[in-house]
């Protein structure tokens, strides 16, 4: 293609770099000598290479622990050796599920038999190509990681997105969910959260099916016509209670390594923390359309009506029975991560650490979740090597990791944070890739003070819609797609391109929500119907989400230099005075919500403590700009500031995140909860509990601000 062949020309890169070599790229002293590095790595990662990445990792499904996905670790390893990188895998060894029988039935009020699957997922071969993995031998029945085994029967109600919400909607209607199978449709919230409120309330199952109004054919042509979820499509995920803490479920803080003793493992009997004890499984529409059609009882709220031809009710007693039969064998298994470092070269700066992650493991065979961004990172990782053979070593020590059981709950990440806390606490940087590439639209993540970071990023990577990557997506940004990974609130500073705020369900989160490690998220997005199925695959991705890998190439570009700079930047690069704005305008949001709700609650304290930080933000941004000649303790100064945010007792009713500005909602999963302690008591109306989370705040803002204006003097 003719914009290959353009984004392959050394004078653009020569022009973009050159055109980078101002004050507007922040932390550097002088720039010159970065901006030839850059033009050299730019051109390397190469589109081809990526697309044969993709297509050998996908050839076979990899679930974690398989023989599969070792198979995926020993091919990245060999990748990044090849780079010249120091390499090491890494295993570890925790409790995952795996199905040994899943049944699910379906009867009348009169017995009739509605339904008996699941139903294979499967499409007419004979139509538009059809799907050539879809019958792979090797791929494992539609389940829900962290579902315990179960044996239940039980009348059916529908509870929409199993949302809080929707739970006090049943309740307000008269309609009990105790003791029943709850079937509830994916979105809004994380599919734990939806397993998490059931059990609340009773229930003794969950179905979780896609809704073709969310992903399906009311959204366009279904595969493989088009993009969008067939009838018989099921997403598959985990329903680990996630927002209560991720990582394998015994060990929360602690580092599931091979030898770790059993006495320092949580009991399977003593799992309630972040384990169902209820059995769940996903459905496709196919095998959900008939329990919701049979269903009687109130009407839903049409709110609460999906796109299956056929009204929906909320059903209730003796109107449909479901008859859940799940076997699971769950044991502690071995994953495996992989883990390349480059050491820095400058002794002051030894302990700053820039990590870059993608994880590698699939439900199946992942060509988008997680294998772009795996393709994307290590044609990143070929960029790295080539500069290592010209002569170029990092300031900073870089650890590039492909993390394992993601899927499962964000598991070998979660792990080797555990296992390496002490050196984290002085990591400058985590940056995430996941689904790398679903679509042409650039997206990222950030905790405020790597927004301006990420833009400044972008403008040096050429786009293969013409321009830079941060042009398009400032263009494109009127057209945001939605994504579970990519979680968007109101921003203090909206006229720029919009960077959203980190929630969960990626591999960032042990980094900035339990350590505190300043953290990005990218990706590059489109119509994306067939997530965690049997159909995202290297024929999904080569049909509809980037024919000619371009975009790969374009991620790789843009997560290698994130790489780059903040190895070799003389200052961090944070900006607190954008920080400090954000806090400020959480906290007007939070005010505005507590007057509504008639709490007596007093914001004063709290707002001049995140006016002192966005003061102390803006007065330190004149040390970055013109930094002294010696940075050691400046560097060290803003890089406490982000650690000085978090609770050494962390947040209520789950004390493994402890981040005072950002978790995900105990309530949502994926989407960010800003200043999680303050809101989530106000969303509860508990005023006590609101007050002693906005003094816990001001503190936290208070040190923070401190380190800023000690390094000031």
């Amino acid at each position: 293609m003719r914009a290959a062949r353009t984004l392959a020309s050394p004078l653009l890169f020569a022009a973009l770099a050159a055109s980078a070599q101002t004050p507007q790229v922040f932390g550097y002293r002088d720039f010159a000598q970065q901006a030839k590095w850059d033009a050299i790595f730019l051109p390397i990662p190469d589109a081809k290479l990526a697309g044969e990445h993709l297509k050998t990792l996908t050839a076979s499904p990899h679930w974690a622990s398989s023989q599969q996905d070792y198979a995926t670790a020993v091919y990245v390893a060999d990748r990044f050796k090849a780079a010249g990188i120091e390499t090491q895998i890494v295993p570890y060894k925790v409790l995952l599920n795996k199905p040994t029988k899943i049944s699910i039935e379906a009867f009348s009020a009169n017995g009739e038999k509605l339904m008996s699957g699941p139903t294979p997922e499967h499409v007419d071969p004979k139509k538009y190509g059809g799907d050539p993995f879809q019958d792979n031998p090797d791929i494992f029945p539609a389940f829900n990681g962290s579902s315990p085994s179960g044996d239940v029967t039980a009348d059916v109600v529908y509870a929409n997105y199993g949302s809080e919400e929707d739970f006090k909607k049943l309740a307000s209607l008269g309609v009990s969910v105790k003791d029943k199978i709850v079937i509830v449709r994916y979105g809004a919230n994380f599919r734990g959260v939806k397993v998490y409120l059931a059990q609340q309330y009773g229930a003794k199952g969950v179905l979780i099916y896609s809704d073709p109004a969310d992903d399906g054919y009311f959204r366009g042509d279904v595969y493989p016509k088009g993009p969008f979820r067939p009838e018989s499509g099921v997403q598959r995920g985990s329903v680990q209670f996630l927002p209560i803490y991720p990582g394998d479920p015994q060990t929360p803080g602690i580092a599931s390594t091979p030898d770790l003793p059993d006495s320092k493992r949580i009991p399977l009997s003593d799992l309630k923390g972040n384990e169902p004890s209820i059995p769940a499984n996903p459905l496709s529409y196919k095998d959900a359309a008939p329990i919701l059609k049979c269903l009687g009882g109130p009407l839903s709220p049409r709110g609460w009506q999906g796109a299956l031809p056929f009204t929906y009710h909320l059903g209730g007693v003796d109107h449909v029975k479901v008859h859940m039969h799940l076997e699971q064998d769950t044991a502690l298994r071995t994953i495996w991560d992989v883990i390349g470092t480059i050491e820095g070269t400058d002794a002051s700066q030894k302990q700053d650490w820039v990590i870059a992650g993608n994880h590698r493991d699939a439900w199946v065979f992942g060509a988008v979740d997680p294998t772009s961004g795996t393709a994307a990172m290590l044609e990143t990782v070929h960029g790295l090597g080539e500069l290592l053979k010209q002569g170029w070593k990092p300031k900073r020590r870089i650890v590039l990791a492909s993390w394992d059981a993601e899927e499962e709950g964000l598991v070998g990440s979660t792990e080797w944070a555990e296992q390496h806390a002490n050196q984290l606490a002085h990591a400058v940087a985590y940056f995430n890739t996941d689904v790398g590439v679903s679509g042409p639209n650039f997206k990222a993540a950030a905790v405020p003070s790597l927004k301006h970071f990420v833009r400044e990023v972008a403008k040096q990577v050429p786009s293969p819609k013409g321009g830079t990557v941060y042009q398009q997506w400032k263009l494109d940004q009127d057209h945001d797609t939605p994504s579970h990974v990519l979680n968007h609130v109101n921003n203090a500073d909206e006229e720029d391109a919009h960077v959203g705020d980190l929630g969960s369900g990626s591999d960032y989160t042990p980094f900035i929500q339990h350590l505190g490690v300043p953290s990005t998220d990218i990706g590059s997005e489109g119509p994306y119907g067939v997530y965690h199925s049997v159909f995202d695959n290297y024929n999904w991705f080569t049909k509809f989400a980037d024919p000619t890998f371009v975009y790969e190439q374009q991620q790789a570009r843009v997560f290698g230099l994130e790489i780059l700079h903040m190895a070799d930047t003389d200052v961090l690069p944070y900006d607190y005075a954008l920080y400090g704005k954000e806090i400020a305008s959480y906290l007007d949001r939070a005010q505005r919500h507590a007057t509504a709700s008639k709490l007596d609650l007093d914001f004063a304290t709290v707002l001049a403590a995140a006016h002192r930080f966005e003061s102390a933000g803006t007065a330190i941004r004149s040390r970055q700009v013109a930094p002294p000649a010696d940075t050691a303790t400046l560097n060290t100064a803003l890089r406490s500031a982000e650690s000085a945010l978090l609770s050494p007792n962390g947040l209520p009713h789950r004390p493994w995140y402890k981040h005072t500005i950002y978790a995900p909602g105990e309530y949502t999963g994926y989407a960010a909860v800003v200043i999680p302690g303050v809101n989530e008591a106000i969303g509860e109306n508990d005023a006590s509990r609101a007050r002693e989370q906005l003094t816990q705040l001001t503190e936290a803002l208070n040190r923070a601000s401190s380190v800023l204006e000690a390094a000031l003097k």
